[in-house]
């Protein structure tokens, strides 16, 4: 594995355990402010730390592409995802959101016709997926479909899919990977403006003088969204949308731990072994035949 490489999976690796931990500051968070006013401020934060980490301007072209890189990403995944929350179980929601990566896959090969679907992919893929299964349910939470909130946590799963592929064009641009990425979150932000309302976004910031609202929301604005979004693209630029992809697995794996050592919440036998599936899995995914080459050695 070249050097590049070896950053890429570093840097899609960090962001996963970032995002894996994001649900204890989220559960706090939500105690005090309402879910829309979770997801504004966060973006809100991660936009502005963006734009002080890199105040020039960015002249670009290509401004549709930000704009729907924006939309994918920083508004339809997140509404979607909260607003299938409220109508199923959010064990379904988990395993439905993780076919994004197969979902990345296939739009990847029959749109842009850039990637080579190979079986030991999808094995690994399918592996992984019954993994994040086992782990999302655990035993606690029984199979129960409710079409409206299965088909938002889908739509979630392909807007996310539609942003990795975006980011994966938008990095071919050479543009510094901050500055994208702040000026995909200013899309992000324009396009969730007039759904605030709807939504029941209340600014009452009083909570936010509470050190332990502060300090969580600083930890989703900072990490899990400015900080996290720089190191997704970066990933994505050196591996590919398609593999970057394969790391959102993880994401229960990282949450059952981080919730068994911080909150305590038990660990069972059946998330054990989703979580070592989904490890296999991920491993098969990413690996690739040596090939014959010159010398009789690997290419």
């Amino acid at each position: 594995m070249n050097r590049g490489g070896m950053t890429g999976h570093a840097a899609a690796l960090l962001t996963i355990f970032l995002w894996g931990t994001t649900f204890i500051s989220t559960k706090v968070l939500l105690t005090g402010l309402r879910p829309v006013e979770v997801l504004f401020l966060r973006f809100a934060l991660g936009f502005a730390a963006l734009c002080l980490l890199y105040p020039r301007r960015l002249r670009l072209a290509g401004r549709l592409w930000f704009a729907a890189a924006g939309l994918g990403g920083g508004t339809l995944y997140f509404l979607l995802e909260n607003i299938a929350l409220t109508c199923t179980l959010a064990s379904n929601v988990g395993v439905l959101v993780s076919v994004s990566p197969m979902l990345t896959a296939l739009l990847s090969h029959f749109l842009l016709r850039r990637e080579r679907l190979r079986p030991l992919f999808f094995a690994g893929l399918a592996v992984a997926l019954a993994g994040v299964a086992m782990v999302s349910y655990n035993g606690a939470a029984v199979l129960e479909l409710n079409p409206r909130g299965d088909l938002l946590a889908l739509l979630a799963a392909a807007a996310w899919s539609a942003y990795s592929l975006l980011t994966r064009k938008l990095s071919a641009f050479g543009y510094p990977v901050v500055q994208t990425t702040r000026r995909t979150f200013a899309w992000g932000l324009l396009f969730l403006l007039p759904v605030l309302p709807v939504l029941g976004f209340r600014p009452g910031l009083g909570t936010l003088t509470e050190p332990v609202y502060l300090l969580n929301l600083l930890y989703l604005g900072l990490g899990a969204s400015a900080l996290c979004f720089v190191t997704w693209g970066f990933a994505v630029g050196r591996l590919g949308a398609v593999r970057t992809s394969a790391y959102i697995y993880l994401v229960p794996v990282v949450t059952l731990v981080t919730s068994a050592l911080v909150l305590g919440e038990p660990v069972t036998p059946l998330s054990l072994g989703g979580a070592a599936l989904t490890v296999a899995g991920l491993a098969l995914s990413e690996w690739e035949p040596r090939k014959e080459g010159r010398k009789g050695g690997a290419e």
